[in-house]
């Protein structure tokens, strides 16, 4: 594009765009709200005006946020030679009065060392974020769990006035997350719906995933069930060892309405976490919906070792009250197809 002074004319007669007045990442829009910046390596904390004044714990620039507002959120610096990137050691919520709240990290790739990590606080039992309010942001951001027992982040609307629908979890890293038991996907995993289920209209996109005990999980349904909820492009949990399954969405009565499309499930023949509760790459008993072009690290035809997908399926359960279209695994000959299909 070049100056922006040829094209914005504003600017060639000497008016600023001032930095409270631009949100990036993920192409996400500001609308009357204001950005606050999070940078954990100063120290005092600062107002969040500018980078150079940020605060220095995201709690706190949750704290002086109003609906609406951005958090634009820096990477730590990592010492030399380090093994695992600093991380922002802290248990945050985001209260049911801040809605539309972004959370958003600086860019440099999507990988644990390239997004700004989150990691366990005092709480070990608590998730990382608890998300209260609706039409909340979290992107370009990386967790891990280790340590923690509480799982990743977690749609919560159990207690008067806490809703959580219309959120969006995309460009994210998330590992080493799990629940209250580590081996079992019912109890927690990186994105999780709390049993009381609700938080309609969620989108999960374009997010790595790695080493968790679930990736997506809902826990139950108590309230309602969850209905238009969008899961697509995001790269799942392997090697399989370490996975229980990669999508449980069959707590309670499932989610009326959710659609799967354009993912990649990479644990080679099936998640096989020692004394694993679910392993499946999917369990969506109940659940009404789409899954469609998604690719499975599994043989798929009969000749081989099988992975079947339906009902009572032996790689995911996928009810007769969900379609499925275009999803691929490998076949054992090239005479074959690797397409999946309802058995």
């Amino acid at each position: 594009m070049g100056n922006a002074k040829r094209y914005i004319r504003s600017l060639a007669l000497g008016h600023l765009i001032y930095p409270e007045s631009l949100a990036s990442g993920g192409g996400l829009p500001l609308e009357s709200g204001r950005v606050h910046y999070v940078d954990g390596d100063l120290t005092p904390t600062g107002t969040g005006r500018t980078w150079g004044a940020a605060f220095n714990t995201i709690a706190g620039a949750i704290s002086e946020a109003s609906a609406g507002d951005v958090l634009r959120i820096a990477t730590l610096t990592m010492s030399s030679g380090a093994a695992d990137p600093s991380s922002y050691e802290e248990n945050l919520t985001i209260p049911a009065a801040k809605g539309s709240l972004s959370l958003i990290g600086t860019y440099r790739g999507k990988t644990q060392g390239g997004l700004p990590q989150l990691k366990d606080g005092a709480t070990t039992t608590q998730e990382i974020i608890r998300v209260r309010a609706p039409g909340c942001v979290i992107s370009d951001l990386g967790f891990n769990g280790a340590g923690n027992t509480g799982g990743g982040v977690l749609l919560d609307e159990s207690g008067s006035g806490n809703t959580a629908f219309g959120t969006t979890i995309q460009g994210c890293h998330f590992k080493n997350c799990n629940g209250s038991t580590s081996t079992d996907v019912k109890t927690g995993g990186a994105i999780m719906w709390s049993a009381v289920g609700g938080a309609w209209q969620a989108r999960i996109a374009d997010n790595v995933f790695y080493k968790n005990t679930g990736d997506v999980v809902l826990k139950g349904t108590t309230s309602s069930r969850p209905q238009d909820v969008v899961i697509e492009d995001n790269t799942f949990s392997g090697p399989a060892g370490s996975v229980d399954a990669n999508l449980y969405l069959a707590g309670g009565s499932g989610m009326n309405g959710v659609t799967i499309k354009r993912n990649d499930f990479p644990a080679v023949d099936l998640p096989a976490l020692g004394s694993g509760t679910v392993l499946l790459y999917i369990d969506a008993a109940s659940c009404t919906g789409l899954l469609a072009g998604n690719t499975f690290a599994t043989i798929v035809d009969t000749l081989g070792s099988e992975k079947t997908f339906g009902a009572t399926g032996s790689g995911g359960i996928i009810p007769t009250t969900m379609r499925m279209a275009n999803n691929w695994g490998e076949a054992t000959a090239n005479t074959y197809t690797g397409q999946i299909h309802r058995t």
